[in-house]
């Protein structure tokens, strides 16, 4: 739901006591999601996860840096077990395009053969790198291997990828906060808006 496009955004995208929100300025354009809209779609998905995976020991790969303040939420609204590990990859490419070249910085330190996996992202764009993270984790022979994210940007895709939980579908812009980055600025914003202009042009 679009929020307020005054030039100075809500004080409750973020929390006062973590970020001076005036020195932010006129950073940011439009409120997308404030914070109780995020929560509330992520209580949602925690829900969906419950019951598919009920029974199950079910592993969350968290993709860093961005999946940080996703992967505490979803685990804490989670009323199942559940397990985690991280991976850090590197994708190539020209300014804030992907080429799809990954690498791997930091791989998972659990053996993921016969187990139940559910890569948690911040967000899907073009889909190329993590074509490439389900097909190298799809090697190592889990029992089962899905996806959610809390952000997909339908106009971007590049490569088809296969995304089971999505929180929210948002527009092909620059869009910050709640784990999203830009510069690795922007990431502990609690709401979600789009980044102004002047900030990236």
């Amino acid at each position: 739901m679009p929020g307020d496009a005054s030039a100075e955004p809500p004080r409750d995208l973020w929390q006062a006591e973590a970020v001076d929100v005036s020195a932010l300025g006129n950073d940011l354009s439009r409120v997308l999601y404030t914070p109780e809209e995020v929560q509330d779609r992520i209580a949602e998905l925690a829900a969906q996860v419950d019951r598919d995976y009920e029974g199950k020991d079910v592993l969350l790969v968290g993709v860093l840096n961005g999946a940080v303040m996703i992967m505490a939420d979803l685990s804490r609204a989670l009323s199942i077990h559940c397990r985690m590990d991280w991976m850090a990859i590197s994708s190539y490419g020209s300014g804030t395009k992907s080429s799809g070249v990954v690498r791997i910085l930091k791989d998972l330190s659990t053996d993921i053969a016969g187990m139940d996996v559910l890569v948690v992202e911040d967000i899907v764009d073009t889909g190329l790198t993590l074509s490439y993270l389900i097909s190298n984790l799809r090697s190592r022979n889990p029992a089962s291997l899905e996806v959610l994210t809390a952000f997909r940007k339908p106009e971007a895709l590049k490569m088809p990828v296969e995304v089971r939980y999505v929180g929210f579908d948002i527009p092909s812009e620059f869009v910050v906060g709640y784990g999203l980055d830009y510069d690795q600025r922007y990431r502990n914003l609690t709401g979600v808006a789009t980044l102004a202009p002047h900030v990236y042009s």
